[in-house]
């Protein structure tokens, strides 16, 4: 019979096995953990450390494949890897590796000695990448994550300028297209099915002051906090909060255009609350005739206690109604009346089609190369 504390052969394998595994979960943990940015940088800094004195090495002894102005390539992924701290260790190795290059290199035809202009190089990429570490750092944002943050903030963006399902009878589109060609807008879109049974369509169309990147800032904010309010509060209460949370904000530029259309999807009654936007244009079937819902209130952000008036209108089956930003139709040395004239004129085209597809089409002819945000929304009854 075996004592208590002896170890039979089955034991120590199964020991070795837990050991083995836990090793393995706590490599896969930290590996998980630096992709996402978070934990640790001492794996890429060991890494980069043993790749200074393998190059240093190579342009000893290969130096026409391996010249000392190599040392710079562990130096541009440290910038982007490493936090200032670790960089500054990484640093410290290149510097003794640089020192130990130009005390061995071989002075013989073929080797490249370590000149003035190779320090130079290598000090002015340790520099950028200095920089670039320690913005990151402040930032607060991993290189490893920063631009997956930004792509899932771009997709929650979309996602929530969608328009909801509407019932049978009815089709909806929009389209955003910013300036410049870039990811994110100063216009957004924000909407949502609200009262008893989801039967009102309640969609805001705002316009942030500005352009690029400064004005698309702002309408991330705004787009969050306008997602919240609406639903939350009357159809008339929506414009004044809107106001409230701006003037609230302290933006040196921080005013704003917006539209909130509230649409009864059983009836076709709608109201058009307006804060210093554009009309909308509606389509009326029956007459084959384009006119203009405008409503009256002041920009958003300006003062306190502002009033917004409401346009009343109905969408008969047919009828067509559009709401746009100003990228759509306004242009320099041309009245705004020419801009809505040829947007009507284009969306003439898509009567017959009843407007499928029309939005993404619209902004194409009527504004493509506008180096403005350019938003188009389109709700139609069939």
């Amino acid at each position: 019979m075996a004592g208590g504390g002896r170890k039979t052969p089955r034991t120590r394998t199964l020991r070795a096995h837990r050991a083995l595994h836990r090793v393995r979960v706590g490599v896969r943990r930290s590996a998980v953990d630096y992709f996402r940015g978070e934990g640790s940088d001492w794996a890429p800094l060991v890494v980069l450390l043993l790749t200074v004195p393998l190059l240093a090495m190579g342009t000893l002894r290969v130096p026409e494949w391996c010249p000392p102005a190599a040392l710079a390539l562990p130096l541009v992924i440290g910038g982007l890897v490493l936090r200032p701290a670790s960089l500054l260790a990484l640093y410290a190795g290149t510097a003794l590796a640089l020192i130990v290059e130009t005390a061995l290199i071989d002075p013989e035809p073929g080797a490249e000695p370590v000149t003035p202009g190779t320090i130079l190089l290598v000090a002015a990429v340790a520099l950028v990448g200095l920089l670039v570490a320690q913005f990151r750092s402040r930032v607060g944002v991993p290189w490893r994550r920063g631009g997956t943050m930004l792509f899932d903030l771009r997709e929650r963006i979309r996602a929530q300028s969608a328009l909801p399902a509407l019932p049978r009878g009815w089709h909806r589109e929009m389209s955003l297209r910013p300036a410049g060609g870039q990811s994110f807008s100063g216009d957004f879109v924000v909407a949502a099915r609200t009262g008893p049974g989801g039967r009102v369509l309640e969609v805001v169309l705002t316009d942030v002051s500005g352009k690029g990147m400064d004005a698309a800032s702002r309408s991330l904010l705004l787009s969050g906090a306008f997602g919240g309010l609406l639903g939350s509060l009357p159809p008339h209460g929506f414009l004044p909060a809107a106001n409230g949370y701006l003037l609230r904000q302290r933006w040196d530029e921080g005013f704003a255009t917006s539209v909130h259309l509230v649409l009864d999807l059983e009836t076709g009654e709608f109201e058009l609350f307006s804060a210093g936007h554009l009309p909308g244009v509606q389509l009326c079937a029956n007459s084959g005739k384009w006119k203009q819902v405008a409503a009256e209130g002041p920009l958003l952000g300006v003062w306190e206690g502002a009033e917004f008036l409401p346009s009343g209108g109905r969408l008969r089956r047919g009828d067509v109604l559009m709401l746009f930003t100003d990228g759509l139709v306004e242009r320099s040395g041309r009245d705004l009346e020419e801009g809505i004239d040829r947007l009507i004129g284009e969306a003439e085209r898509y009567v017959a089609t009843g407007f499928r597809g029309a939005s993404w089409h619209l902004i194409e002819s009527v504004a493509r190369d506008v180096n403005d945000d350019r938003a188009l929304v389109v709700i139609t009854r069939d």
